[in-house]
């Protein structure tokens, strides 16, 4: 997978002017912090990381920030496991990997044959997803040592 390098606010500003998005401040942080940790956070991940920084910041607006970059297709939701919720800023299609033991979540590369949807006649995808779970190279040194 490609890592986003370089990413600066005037590339943010420039990504959320394409999408039809205004450039607030909280969008252009949101935004620039997502496309740069690449750690597929939660809202409140990203309220925590930052509140330092936007000190008038509040978990709605990141809540309202994070929905209007979803519907503009900038980020992409994740729905791992029951209500957790993460959202990733690469938007094509890859899969995903959580280790069960430390939580981290990797982006994978994937690709989804044609044939793998063969018996969906008449449907139209949208969008494919694919979540593994397992331990990551690190976990699994750590039990090893």
């Amino acid at each position: 997978m490609s890592e986003f390098v370089g990413i600066t606010t005037e590339n943010v500003i420039e990504d959320l002017r394409r999408a039809d998005v205004r450039p607030s401040t909280a969008r252009i942080h949101v935004l620039r912090y997502l496309l740069t940790k690449r750690n597929h956070p939660t809202i409140d991940c990203i309220y925590q990381a930052l509140k330092p920084t936007l000190p008038g910041l509040s978990r709605t607006s990141v809540y309202n920030t994070i929905g209007m970059l979803s519907r503009a297709g900038l980020v992409r939701p994740l729905s791992l496991e029951g209500s957790e919720m993460r959202y990733d800023a690469f938007t094509e299609d890859h899969g995903h990997f959580k280790c069960e033991s430390c939580g981290e979540i990797y982006d994978i590369d994937v690709t989804i044959p044609g044939d793998a949807v063969k018996d969906l006649d008449g449907f139209t995808v949208t969008r494919r997803d694919l979540f593994l779970w397992g331990t990551c190279p690190k976990c699994t040194g750590k039990k090893q040592s």
